[in-house]
């Protein structure tokens, strides 16, 4: 048997949802509670989107959005 795994999903997000100097965090709270892992903070201010080690979930800061920290 073998299980078939959905790909990683990509979160939007805007300099709003920030949290601290251009990172985001996952599991973020949309997330249903079965895929909770522990909380890791995830640049996306360096170079416009970052992966979650744990689920690989890619949070992607949407066209325009700037930040404090980006460039």
């Amino acid at each position: 048997m073998s299980a078939t795994l959905s790909p990683p999903a990509t979160v939007e997000v805007q300099a709003a949802d920030l949290h601290g100097p251009g990172v985001v965090f996952c599991p973020n709270p949309k997330m249903a509670l079965w895929s909770n892992h522990p909380r890791v903070f995830i640049d996306v201010a360096t170079t416009g989107e970052g992966k979650c080690p744990y689920c690989g979930t890619v949070y992607r800061l949407t066209g325009g959005a700037r930040t404090h920290g980006g460039h």
